[in-house]
């Protein structure tokens, strides 16, 4: 019989709803985020030229911008949720979203681009917020950490056929069309929260939205070394996916000329995020949340290594980047959602809040860490591959100051 999550009655549209829902609605609700940055990686040339951008790596700060929003949003909407519950702010932001993405798509200015781009964030806020805020409201230890894994494995099918979908809309219309495109989509998951999505914080639970018990919630945070430790390592570990969202295009295009494998190509990445998201969460009731992400990020950082390696002495024949390449993404889907929920497990009194704080770290620290790699981009990989190595053993040096130099050893009991 299919599991049903109890929930509070009068605060939401549906009394109960299933766990395979539950994972498929806050999934599409985080892959927003994804498809609003992977959808228009093959139109940037295209937006640049068309809105007077001439230098080629300023085009990246339409990811940048939203990255920024994104980040500096979930300060605003955690303690908000918190005290107002998951549903109203979701709502909120589902809608800045919407009126920034009809916006940008009829703005013929680069400035006025990055303003629509870095709203559309903020009001993207909302939805990582709530959705880590909702699973750590229902779930705790290794069972969070596997739903966790099973939400990022329906997020990640975003960044698999986004670019492909963005080339599409390229091919029979115009870039304006892409911004009209996830609008749209916007509108459709905000309908199915709307109908479906429970009021998972209770009344009991709330918190006054005051000076006093916002600095409190963030202290919580700040102040817990398991948390803040593998908050920030997060941060790096995000810093280096950022760098390659934002300069993949250039990568795939003008370094290994095979821009029209673009789509196919971030596709396969994308869908090893997946796959080893799908197996953390089959892995992870066994063997816990530390043994596979300390694993992973320890082979993170060593492939990486190798790869530096490679590009520092020779310009790396495109077979070789990508299996090198290759390795480093398979790591992520052990890393994200191990170290997410290792953050957030001592933090459930103030979910929140603390969703919000690690959101900002991770997303705006992740995304200027990102832009700084984007930036050094001068024809090859090598600025790619030194990013992933230094996020990576900067992650590492941070897990070990957070368990206190001990790696692999399980906390949590199987769930």
């Amino acid at each position: 019989m299919e599991q049903r999550l109890a929930t509070e009655p009068q605060a939401q549209p549906s009394k109960t709803i299933g766990k395979a829902e539950f994972i498929a609605l806050a999934a599409a609700l985080m892959a927003l985020n994804a498809l609003a940055i992977d959808i228009m990686l093959p139109a940037l040339q295209q937006i640049g030229s068309a809105l007077g951008v001439e230098d080629e790596n300023s085009r990246q700060y339409i990811v940048t911008a939203y990255i920024v929003g994104l980040g500096a949003g979930q300060l605003v909407f955690g303690p908000i949720s918190d005290r107002f519950g998951r549903r109203p702010p979701l709502f909120f932001g589902i809608t800045l979203y919407i009126i920034a993405g009809v916006a940008a798509a009829f703005t013929e200015s680069f400035t006025l681009m990055l303003v629509a781009r870095l709203l559309q964030g903020i009001g993207a806020a909302t939805t990582r917020v709530v959705s880590v805020s909702a699973i750590r409201d229902t779930f705790g230890g290794r069972q969070m950490a596997e739903v966790f894994s099973m939400v990022m494995m329906v997020f990640m099918v975003i960044p698999v056929i986004a670019p492909t979908l963005g080339q599409l809309i390229l091919i029979f219309g115009e870039w304006h069309e892409i911004f009209l495109a996830i609008a749209a989509l916007a509108v459709v998951f905000g309908l199915w929260a709307l109908l479906r999505l429970p009021e998972t914080l209770h009344e009991e639970n709330r918190r006054p939205l005051t000076l006093k018990s916002i600095t409190q919630g963030f202290g919580f945070v700040l102040t817990n070394r398991i948390s803040l430790c593998y908050t920030l390592a997060t941060t790096f570990i995000f810093g280096s996916l950022f760098g390659f969202i934002s300069s993949a295009q250039q990568i795939y295009s003008d370094t290994y000329d095979l821009a029209d494998w673009f789509p196919i190509l971030f596709a396969i990445g994308a869908g090893l995020m997946a796959l080893s998201s799908f197996t953390n969460s089959r892995l992870v009731g066994r063997l816990g949340m530390r043994r596979l992400s300390h694993g992973a990020v320890v082979g993170f950082t060593l492939s990486s290594l190798v790869w530096l390696g490679f590009a520092y002495f020779d310009h790396l024949p495109f077979p070789l980047f990508f299996a090198l390449f290759s390795l480093t993404m398979f790591q992520f889907g052990w890393i994200g959602p191990n170290f997410n929920s290792i953050a957030m497990e001592p933090l459930g009194h103030v979910a929140g809040t603390a969703a919000a704080t690690q959101g900002f770290i991770t997303t705006l620290g992740g995304g200027l860490l990102g832009a700084f790699v984007g930036q050094a981009f001068d024809g090859s990989t090598m600025p790619l591959a030194a990013g992933y190595f230094l996020t990576g053993l900067a992650a590492l040096i941070l897990v070990l100051i957070g368990e206190k130099g001990r790696l692999f050893h399980p906390i949590n009991p199987a769930a």
